[in-house]
């Protein structure tokens, strides 16, 4: 008898974390629209800084600022944490068109490149860099 062999390893899409915030935008069924600040992005989802959290399993729409233009995904919400600003809420792309896909892969490599994100890097990504301390607050 043959033993059974491990199942295959799965590699996590690489993440970037964005030295600053890029200003994303949830959509709702009821055409609501709620900001957030994206902090960390994958091929798969991202985490949102966010005021109020969203119900866990909700489907959204999300606009996220990218390069030069924007992507534009279907996701659902998951688990929100608890921060000293508001709340951290991961999300999982459930729908993103193929050519949307490729804009954020070709992003996402592009940071991996560059550990250090230069300032137009940031300008690009729709992150602005903070003039005061007061801001960070």
């Amino acid at each position: 008898m043959k033993p059974v062999p491990p199942p295959p390893l799965r590699r996590r899409a690489p993440r970037v974390t964005l030295p600053e915030c890029a200003f994303a935008t949830i959509l709702l069924e009821n055409r609501r629209q709620i900001p957030a600040k994206l902090r960390r992005v994958s091929l798969t989802g991202g985490l949102l800084d966010l005021a109020v959290y969203l119900d866990e399993r909700l489907s959204v729409g999300l606009t996220l600022p990218v390069g030069s233009g924007v992507v534009q995904a279907r996701a659902e919400m998951l688990f929100p944490m608890r921060s000293v600003t508001g709340y951290l809420q991961p999300f999982r792309f459930t729908s993103i068109r193929e050519e949307q896909l490729h804009i954020l892969d070709r992003e996402i490599s592009e940071l991996l490149k560059h550990p250090l994100v230069s300032s137009t890097a940031r300008q690009e990504l729709g992150v602005r860099a903070h003039t005061s301390l007061w801001e960070l607050l």
